[in-house]
């Protein structure tokens, strides 16, 4: 269970890359399918008639515990995490969008998309608890918290099928609206859930004991991600569990639309361009020959007590299953082999002011609007973000800054050059001040 605290940020060194993807250039004026993603009733505003995404790739991860100097000088990260009172909260997301078309025909928007996701968190850990489980040094402590600590890993590819259509439109203004329908892949899914834990913690001599304690425990896994979740490898199984779950997003759009002041097609020539959409209404079923979801109880009374020095040479969810059930201290409350994981509910809501010229400012926000403390949500965090741009036909820079829910205040840069674009939502902070966030972001797509 060492291992499984520590999985994160060791992916994080790994990948160095938090979690809104393409910060700034999500709701560029060079409008398209990377648009559509965060808003489906813009597949009317495209730039052009027509457009091919070669690829697009974004990886961020995020915390509130440790910065990017912590990790880079060599510092003892297990030192640091579990320090203060504040649960640690741990976020890896990344996303491939893969091949996709967009077209515009009319007073209609068409699109097929596809892409990958890998979501990696550990989600409100007590910080009493964590010690116990890295730290062979610690001293004696009691652990009450009263929510959900989780470990959670989840991959999974998707197929999207979107539609906008104008409904209403004069010299003026132009209204909008749009759903994408998605096909879901699972490929291999991990969570242990341990809720509302209480108990004491003991250091004798360098082992740690767990006594009078009590949990309710969740274990759940699918695919590659039961057997070792430090292997990076599987966590590219994204389309490994087939057509297995259904998701949508809805959508509308404003335009107010302004004079040419540059060499722009009619889709850009707006003076504000706002909308709102709820996305990820859906779910997906987990279906693997090694799949398991059971909720545990958790019991440890009297003068009995749980080493958990045993916990440091695990390397995989079903290993932490096991020890604990030779312990003798879990109780089997319920089982079942296929399982449902729902997707993250959440809603944007953005607005884009042409200023002056071609000098741009927008405003994001990201709000989830699902409870994912359950053990069968994936998770995604509040952000809300201000982004100024200059922005032509053929190029674009902007710094988006950011207050995110777990990392705090970022700021990043960017930039386009006709369809390729480059940039990250948290570069400056990161270069300026130990910043607990890193991102970055690429892609290429076609216009014509």
């Amino acid at each position: 269970m060492k291992n499984t605290l520590l999985t994160l940020c060791c992916l994080a060194t790994i990948y160095s890359f938090g979690q809104e993807h393409f910060s700034g250039i999500n709701i560029s004026k060079r409008n398209g399918l990377l648009n559509a993603t965060v808003n489906p009733a813009e597949l009317t505003n495209m730039t052009s008639k027509y457009e091919i995404n070669a690829f697009a790739f974004s990886a961020n991860v995020s915390n509130n515990k440790i910065s990017i100097g912590d990790v880079l000088n060599g510092d003892n990260v297990e030192d640091k995490i579990f320090t203060g009172s504040e649960p640690v909260n741990l976020r890896l997301d990344a996303i491939v969008q893969g091949p996709g078309f967009g077209m515009r025909y009319k007073k209609w928007g068409f699109a097929v998309t596809s892409a990958g996701n890998i979501k990696s968190n550990a989600i409100d850990v007590d910080v009493n608890f964590g010690n116990a489980l890295t730290n062979s040094l610690i001293s004696s402590s009691q652990i009450n918290s009263n929510y959900n600590q989780r470990m959670n890993a989840m991959t999974w590819g998707e197929i999207g099928l979107s539609a906008a259509r104008d409904i209403f439109e004069n010299e003026m203004h132009k209204f909008s609206a749009g759903a994408t329908f998605k096909m879901l892949f699972p490929g291999s899914y991990m969570n242990l859930g341990v809720d509302r834990l209480n108990g004491t913690v003991t250091n004798v001599l360098g082992d740690v004991y767990l006594s009078n304690a009590y949990a309710s425990v969740n274990i759940a896994y699918s695919g590659n991600l039961a057997n070792d979740y430090s292997d990076s490898s599987n966590y590219s199984k994204l389309f490994a569990g087939g057509l297995n779950g259904y998701a949508v997003d809805f959508g509308v759009n404003y335009q107010w639309k302004g004079d040419s002041n540059d060499d722009t097609d009619y889709a850009a020539n707006y003076k504000l361009n706002a909308g709102a959409s709820v996305r990820n209404l859906g779910s997906m079923k987990f279906k693997d020959d090694n799949n398991n979801d059971t909720d545990y109880t958790l019991e440890i009374q009297g003068l009995e007590s749980l080493n958990l020095n045993q916990f440091e040479d695990t390397n995989s969810i079903t290993d932490i299953e096991q020890t604990l059930l030779d312990s003798g201290y879990l109780t089997k409350n319920t089982s079942n082999n296929d399982f449902k994981v729902t997707l993250p509910t959440v809603l944007n809501a953005y607005v884009d002011y042409n200023l002056y010229n071609k000098w741009y400012i927008s405003g994001y926000l990201q709000q989830k609007i699902s409870d994912d403390t359950q053990n069968d949500f994936s998770t995604i965090q509040n952000i809300v973000t201000l982004t100024p741009r200059f922005a032509g036909k053929n190029y674009e820079i902007y710094v988006p800054f950011s207050q995110n829910e777990v990392s705090d205040f970022t700021t990043g840069f960017g930039f386009r050059l006709a369809g390729f674009f480059m940039g990250s939502g948290s570069a400056i902070t990161a270069l300026l001040n130990d910043s607990k966030q890193a991102d970055f972001y690429m892609g290429y797509r076609v216009g014509f």
